[in-house]
């Protein structure tokens, strides 16, 4: 019988990448310090009828592949029944070798729910049917999947409106996986976004202000970075296309925003002023309250605009952006500094061109007040894969210093998703235990295998600060 597909040395090419994995890095806890899971349903303990429900539903890359292969959107995200919409994926996961989804796929048959079939329309029927039956089981609702993965502690995404409600019902309970959460205050900077006066009107409510200047914008910002912060958040996180920084000054920012408020048309320089006061005002903050800075760099959203009509953002029409980086984010990053007001910092690219770029970037910035303050975030969406992991491990061990990364996240919507640690894990061996067998790195296990520990947790563990 030939040996399962996912086994105990996936991805591990020679005994000193197994002796990495195993030894040093597989039962390492979970940091996962960026992820977009709704805490509602951690809070509330959510269980999950079926698969579709905990493993389709919103998870736009399979929503992609479906479409690739000429699937109707009634079986992605239409109406027919979440059978069907199984069955669907199940028929489009034979297609989708060489890409991650393939490895993703069947790491989470295997960590979840024990199942090591490969996953077509042959087996779909019997996975369905075991799967089920576990989800209704005892240990597969929200909580029980994170205490599967050995998750340690697991940081949510959310708006400075959000009244932190669960996260406060969570630090009250008795779940031994500590849940924090990241402050995304993006509506609040993007002012040429549908909606923005009314956003800023909800964000007023939110601080008990009422916004009709800039200042008074900057004081609301502040009075929700400080419930954030009275509720244990310690990261920020921002999802831009480009770091913006435009010269301005306080006159120029207020008559801007005054514009905007009375309905008024606003040019791309304007735009771009009042863009870049809202985030170094937003990062001069961060700073003062020791956070951890997040910056999602490099996407080109919403592409189709007949689709983004439809079914809205986040649902499979983003694509990697080539967007100038270097000068802008060296200018910005330049500016904190200078006030000695950069907080760490963590920078996400998405174009793989730009990696040696960011890569060069942060060590501008590392100052030697903090091991690593300014990191080169791991391979994010497009790149959160084989290739794109080696790759951005490749560019920051030949630029700076691999040794002080914060590792893997998940960035995922699913609870299914943490897998992806042990995927990130498993490349990070291979690669440096083929190094070993090259002679490029000793044959030091006790060496090498500290830094594999370092990356996969103990860096993160002492980068934020959680407590």
């Amino acid at each position: 019988m030939s040996k399962n597909f996912i086994h105990d040395n996936f991805l591990l090419e020679n005994i000193y990448a197994e002796e990495l994995y195993h030894n040093f890095s597989k039962n390492q806890p979970i940091i996962d310090y960026h992820n977009h899971l709704p805490p509602q349903q951690i809070a509330g303990d959510k269980t999950f009828e079926n698969i579709t429900n905990v493993w389709i539903n919103g998870d736009h890359y399979k929503w992609r592949a479906m479409r690739t292969l000429g699937i109707n959107e009634t079986f992605i995200t239409g109406d027919a029944s979440d059978k069907e919409k199984f069955l669907n994926w199940a028929k489009t996961v034979p297609y989708t070798m060489r890409n991650p989804l393939y490895h993703w796929t069947h790491l989470e048959l295997a960590r979840y729910f024990d199942i090591y079939d490969l996953l077509s329309e042959k087996s779909a029927e019997n996975i369905w049917n075991v799967t089920q039956e576990k989800l209704n089981s005892n240990g597969y609702s929200c909580r029980g999947l994170l205490k599967k993965v050995n998750a340690e502690l697991i940081c949510t995404t959310e708006d400075p409106i959000d009244t932190l409600e669960y996260h406060q019902q969570l630090a009250k309970s008795d779940f031994s996986v500590k849940v924090s959460t990241a402050f995304r205050p993006d509506k609040a900077i993007l002012i040429l976004n549908d909606g923005y006066n009314n956003y800023i009107d909800t964000l007023g409510e939110a601080a008990n202000i009422s916004i009709s200047s800039f200042h008074e914008l900057c004081d609301a910002l502040r009075k929700r970075i400080e419930f954030f912060n009275e509720n244990g958040c310690r990261l920020c996180d921002h999802g831009l296309d480009q770091i913006y920084f435009e010269s301005y000054t306080e006159n120029e920012v207020n008559s801007i925003f005054k514009k905007k408020r009375e309905g008024q048309e606003l040019s791309n320089k304007e735009t771009l002023k009042f863009q870049s006061a809202v985030l170094v005002f937003l990062c001069e903050t961060y700073h003062e309250f020791g956070w951890v800075q997040q910056f999602h760099l490099g996407a080109l959203r919403n592409n189709n605009a007949r689709m983004h009509r439809i079914l809205g953002p986040d649902t499979g029409w983003d694509s990697i952006g080539d967007y100038p980086q270097a000068q802008k984010l060296s200018a910005f990053l330049n500016a904190l500094d200078s006030k000695d007001k950069l907080t760490k910092t963590i920078i996400y690219n998405l174009n793989p061109a730009d990696n040696e770029v960011m890569a060069t970037m942060i060590g501008n910035f590392n100052d030697g007040s903090v091991k690593g303050k300014v990191q080169l975030g791991s391979g994010w969406w497009f790149l959160d894969q084989k290739d794109g992991m080696t790759k951005q491990l490749n560019a920051l061990s030949n630029m700076g210093l691999i040794s002080c990364f914060v590792g893997m996240l998940t960035d995922s919507r699913s609870f299914l998703s943490f897998p992806r640690h042990e995927y990130f894990r498993r490349v990070l061996c291979n690669l440096l235990g083929d190094e070993i067998k090259r002679g490029e790195l000793p044959n030091e296990m006790e060496l090498i295998g500290k830094m594999v520990s370092d990356i996969s947790y103990n860096n993160a563990k002492n980068y934020f600060n959680f407590n």
